[in-house]
This record gives C-alpha cells, sequence and structure tokens, in this order.
C-alpha cells in the first residue's frame, strides 16, 4: 500500500506485510503523514471508521463510493449533491454520470458515486471534483512502470522486504531529478517526465562509472535525458477493466463495452443531474 502525490507522482510513504490483512489495514498505518491537502481513495476504503480517521487528519477526501450504499440524506443541494452525516461528521455525496466519446465515435457511459469533505457546491461543484477523482488512475503508472513483467528473486519474506524497498528507494530517488528537469521548462506539466528514460540514464551511469570514491555527481545526465524524451501532452485515454485471472468462482460482469487495448477518447464530460433516493435524515 502506497501513498502518492497525483502530480509529481512521488512517493509520500508505503507500507506492506503480510496477505492475511486487507487494505485499510494498511492504509490506517499511512494516515499519520496525510496534511492539509485532499486524498483521493477508491472504493477499498470506504468504511464510516476509516472515512473518520482519515477526516481527522484534516485533509480533505474525495472518495469513490460504493453505488449500492443508500447513505441518509441530510439535506438536498441546489445541484443535486446531498449532505450526511457519518459517525457526526457532515460528508457531501455526489452522484455524476460520466460520458466518453472515444476516437471512432462510440460512446460509453459509467456512473460515479463520490463522497467529499468539501460541502460547498459554488466553490467545488461536481463536474470539477469529478474531473479531480480521474487523477487518482495516474498513481496506477507507478505500479506498472515498476512491477509490470517483474519477478521478484527472493524467495523468503525478508528477502522480498529488501527487493521491494530497493524498487520504491530508485524510485523516490529519480523523481525528484525529473521534476527538477521538467521546472527548467516552465508551463510544462511534471506527468510528462518519461521515467523510463530517467531509470535507463542512471543505469548508464552506473554501469561506466569510475572514480566514484568523490562527491556524488549531480543529476544532470539524468536531467537532460528527461527533457529529450519528454512524453507527449496527456491525451484523454479509456480502457476495458481486466482481472489477472481469466477464470472466477463468481459471476459473469456484464460484457465491456469499453475498448480493449486502451484507446484515446475525443471527449470526456460528466453532469450531476440524478436527484437522491430520500431516506431518514441522521441522527
Amino acid at each position: 500500500m502506497a501513498l502518492c502525490e497525483t502530480g509529481t507522482r512521488a512517493l509520500i510513504g508505503a507500507v506492506f506485510d503480510s496477505t492475511r490483512y486487507g487494505e485499510p489495514h494498511y492504509a490506517d498505518q499511512l494516515l499519520p503523514l496525510l496534511d492539509d491537502t485532499m486524498l483521493l481513495a477508491d472504493r477499498a476504503f470506504t468504511g464510516d471508521d476509516f472515512l473518520s480517521r482519515a477526516a481527522d487528519t484534516g485533509a480533505q477526501l474525495l472518495v469513490r463510493m460504493n453505488a449500492r450504499r443508500r447513505p441518509a440524506v441530510w439535506a438536498v443541494l441546489p445541484n443535486e449533491s446531498f449532505l450526511t452525516l457519518i459517525n457526526g461528521r457532515a460528508f457531501r455525496f455526489i452522484d455524476v454520470d460520466i460520458t466518453a466519446t472515444c476516437a471512432d465515435g462510440n460512446r460509453i457511459g459509467d456512473a460515479y458515486r463520490l463522497l467529499t469533505t468539501l460541502l460547498d457546491h459554488r466553490t467545488d461543484p461536481a463536474d470539477r471534483l469529478a474531473h479531480l477523482y480521474h487523477e487518482r488512475w495516474a498513481f496506477l503508472a507507478l505500479r506498472h512502470t515498476l512491477f509490470t513483467g517483474r519477478v521478484l528473486r527472493s524467495t523468503d519474506p525478508y528477502g522480498l522486504e529488501q527487493e521491494l524497498w530497493a524498487l520504491l528507494t530508485v524510485y523516490q530517488i529519480l523523481r525528484p531529478a525529473m521534476c527538477d528537469a521538467v521546472e527548467t521548462l516552465p508551463g510544462t506539466d511534471p506527468r510528462r517526465a518519461c521515467f523510463t528514460a530517467a531509470l535507463h540514464s542512471a543505469t548508464d551511469q552506473i554501469i561506466t562509472a569510475t572514480a566514484i570514491t568523490g562527491p556524488a555527481p549531480d543529476s544532470g545526465g539524468i536531467s537532460q535525458a528527461v527533457l529529450n524524451n519528454l512524453l507527449p501532452p496527456r491525451r484523454p485515454r479509456i480502457s476495458a477493466r481486466k482481472v489477472k485471472c481469466p477464470m472466477s468462482r463468481y459471476g459473469v460482469t456484464p460484457e465491456e463495452t469499453r475498448p480493449c487495448p486502451a484507446g484515446t477518447s475525443r471527449t470526456w464530460t460528466s453532469s450531476s443531474s440524478r436527484t437522491p433516493n430520500t431516506h431518514t435524515p441522521p441522527t
């Protein structure tokens, strides 16, 4: 379990242990690292107690909730989002319909239910928060970059722990050099920095290093490699959801309408237009 910045994609913290514990258990250990920023989280972190503990850190929350959850409606706002109480704390629920138009003209829709501690619908409109939640998926690039196709060689827990920390350390060391490089080009999105280019440059410097007992060299070589291999501006993309194992003991999901492999979408729109189901107000 890792906590990561969405802009620079730098690590804030990470924790791992036995598989007998679930994601919320490890997420609790990362909560002390939060400050007066915003936490984006998916549907694995929707327990009432976890939400309360996360909000107690002072961070704002934006969490995707299970669509089947029917919270009590405390107050309906003009934009049809609504307020509720969880463990005595006010939260705002937003139902958003998202439509993506692919490059081939095919239109795909989905519905999201988001929860946030930002209660003012005027300063934080629903469509802006829906677009902000989209930034959470950028964090998956860390897992894809570090672990796709990689097999950890250790055969015992202590060796695996060393390998994982080594991978995360290399990742974190390279991120500042990548961000410093991008900052030399004002207005450049830090997400355009190519991690693979930085990693290859660092690897080459280690392989060809000589007289390395002196002061550590600067990161100029890595920065130049990043600037020479900037990724293109970010494009809206969409792809089908996949599972690691195609065989499952659970029921078959509906036919996937999203493209596989990933494709480019021309437009991505969101609207909050659903009236919440009315329940007894919380006490």
